[in-house]
């Protein structure tokens, strides 16, 4: 549905994003995950076609962006960061202004507008003027003009980014509803929104990919990854010392009451020659847990350790 080859956009001298491939297919929920300034909202504006590649490829269910962007465009829906809304203009009459614009037949409209309003839940403001809208309703309204034309891809870019918890709430619902009839790619660095709508993630750190999985294999990733929680009597900085010496740990922090020991590799594996290795040298053990790598963590792992992640495998193949 989406197939990217070789992206790249410099700006003189800086590389924004810097030889992106990777593929989306039908029906697909992708998270595309970053820091801020990673490069992602340059990405999504060269996926719609805003905007012109330095280099590469990008395919809308077969069709070339750059090529014949009428017949892309006419596939695809696209919230940008800063949604496309006139304040002065009704819901409905923005919405049909839109459909308009995007040359749906004049005795389709209303059909295809009540739709819309449905799916994002407006139907209740549709004739107040989008000025006078909270900026949750604002955002719904956003992903409607999205929606016009039933495009068989969506692309939205932090399509939660400034809501109050409640409204990311109703947001985050609304795009649950459209993953049955959509291929959606949602921009964010917003690691909850991934875990609670996307089937895949896609990583980019400093323009580049950093891994791309699905969630699955996410999870797996963050099993692997897993930490041992110590709770010792006597945890002085020596002791501490004493077991950052040992080769398999890679780090040692204090939370609390406890010690948080991090491996240098599975700590399945691990953990019980920490375990041996406390017993064996008197320590008096009142807690040994694993815990399991949250996914914030896990993403500062992978954007901030770059030259030691391997290089992953392409999303059709994942």
């Amino acid at each position: 549905m989406i197939r990217v080859s070789n992206l790249t956009k410099s700006y003189g001298e800086r590389v924004a994003i810097d030889d992106l491939s990777f593929h989306i297919t039908q029906g697909q929920t992708v998270g595309f995950l970053g820091p801020n300034g990673a490069g992602k909202t340059t990405t999504m504006k060269i996926l719609t076609g805003y905007m012109a590649p330095s280099f590469g490829e990008v395919l809308i269910d077969g069709v070339d962006v750059f090529k014949d962007p009428v017949m892309a465009k006419a596939s695809m829906g696209y919230l940008p960061e800063k949604p496309p809304l006139y304040m002065d203009m009704r819901v409905q009459d923005y919405l049909k202004y839109v459909s308009q614009l995007k040359k749906i037949e004049t005795q389709n409209q209303k059909k295809t507008i009540d739709e819309v309003l449905e799916k994002t839940n407006l139907i209740e403001v549709k004739s107040r003027f989008i000025g006078h809208l909270s900026k949750g309703f604002k955002q719904r309204v956003g992903i409607a003009q999205s929606l016009l034309g039933n495009p068989k891809v969506i692309i939205l870019d932090e399509p939660t980014v400034g809501l109050d918890p409640k409204q990311v709430a109703q947001i985050r619902e609304t795009l649950k509803s459209l993953k049955s009839d959509h291929t959606l790619v949602i921009s964010t660095h917003i690691l909850s929104e991934v875990e609670a709508i996307c089937d895949r993630v896609l990583i980019i750190d400093q323009g580049k990919i950093i891994t791309q999985k699905s969630l699955e294999d996410l999870d797996s990733l963050q099993t692997q990854s897993e930490q041992v929680v110590l709770g010792l009597k006597d945890q002085n900085q020596e002791v501490v010392n004493q077991i950052l010496n040992l080769s398999y740990v890679k780090s040692v922090s204090k939370e609390q009451r406890h010690l948080v020991v991090d491996f240098q590799e599975n700590a399945k594996s691990l953990d019980q020659e920490l375990l041996k290795y406390l017993v064996n040298n008197s320590f008096e053990v009142l807690e040994f847990r694993r815990q399991k790598l949250d996914l914030e963590d896990l993403f500062i792992q992978l954007t901030s350790t770059e030259s030691e992640v391997p290089s992953e495998v392409a999303l059709e193949n994942v």
